[in-house]
């Protein structure tokens, strides 16, 4: 066993499993803390590195593209001290991480795990049921459907239409964008009709706009996550002539409806927004300016 333990948090590896544990200091984020245990079969894993800085090291755990669907979902957008697959180490124990990664290194040569990208997901993702209030509203996922109820400072075009219920046979993939602190994220349920949608995250009614607590609306990468994990794997739906999606690479392309289906998709929308409109439930201002949103897409 090869183990190294810090604030940050433990790994362990016993020859076929890393057994990553985050820390419980106040300083560990609170989405590693939430994600919880990750034990990573070292079939999933691709390499590990210790990278020096000046006054402690960093291990990084590098994953087979495809491999995992929290990295599939994020697509390396966590922030460093939020990515579990990372570990600050204190520069008297450095000694201790470069063992941990010798033997991680190892196994993977006696092992001989292939670099190729995984076709299908050797990690779980987080258990459902998962919920998560965030700064737009609560998002949550039973493994069949996703459900939104909206905040009360949500867009009110989003609120007048009702808690959003998407089943998952009806998505093709979630796009998930961190809140910086400096500019909004997004949390988007891409279906077959929106996959055209050309509505900004806060008047989308399948998007979350991430703009408050940094800390809380990282958590919808939990969603986004265990969503991803029960989708077809990559591999399986990527178009011809456009690379599969990897760790840091691009998203793949989502299969599209025609251009007359993408239309009717359209027209509906501009029908419910004039419904919203003549029940007074959306101002002639905020009517004109979401039509115009929604007229771009044509």
């Amino acid at each position: 066993m090869a183990e190294i333990i810090q604030r940050d948090g433990t790994w362990a590896f016993d020859g076929s499993t890393v057994r990553i544990t985050p820390g419980l200091h106040r300083s560990v984020p609170l989405f590693r803390q939430t994600y919880g245990e990750i034990s990573v079969p070292l079939e999933a894993v691709s390499g590990v590195v210790l990278e020096p800085e000046r006054k402690r090291g960093r291990l990084r755990l590098r994953l087979r593209e495809g491999a995992d669907p929290l990295l599939q979902a994020t697509g390396g957008r966590l922030p460093d001290a939020a990515d579990p697959y990372r570990l600050a180490v204190e520069a008297d124990r450095t000694g201790v991480a470069e063992y941990v990664a010798e033997e991680i290194r190892r196994a993977l040569l006696l092992d001989q795990v292939p670099k190729e990208p995984a076709k299908a997901y050797l990690l779980p993702g987080p258990p459902v049921p998962v919920s998560v209030r965030s700064s737009d509203g609560t998002v949550s996922f039973d493994g069949t459907r996703v459900r939104i109820d909206w905040a009360d400072t949500s867009e009110r075009v989003k609120r007048a239409t009702g808690p959003r219920i998407i089943d998952l046979g009806d998505l093709v993939q979630v796009e998930w964008l961190p809140n910086s602190g400096h500019e909004d994220g997004f949390l988007r349920f891409v279906t077959r009709e929106t996959v055209f949608s050309k509505l900004p995250p806060e008047k989308d009614p399948y998007a979350l706009d991430l703009w408050g607590s940094v800390r809380r609306d990282l958590l919808t990468a939990l969603v986004a996550t265990a969503v991803t994990a029960r989708l077809p794997h990559p591999s399986t739906r990527t178009a011809a002539g456009h690379p599969e999606a990897g760790q840091l690479g691009p998203r793949p392309a989502p299969a599209v409806p025609p251009a007359a289906d993408h239309h009717d998709v359209l027209l509906r929308r501009l029908r419910e927004l004039g419904e919203l409109h003549r029940d007074g439930v959306l101002t002639d201002e905020e009517f004109a300016r979401t039509k115009a949103v929604v007229l771009r897409g044509f």
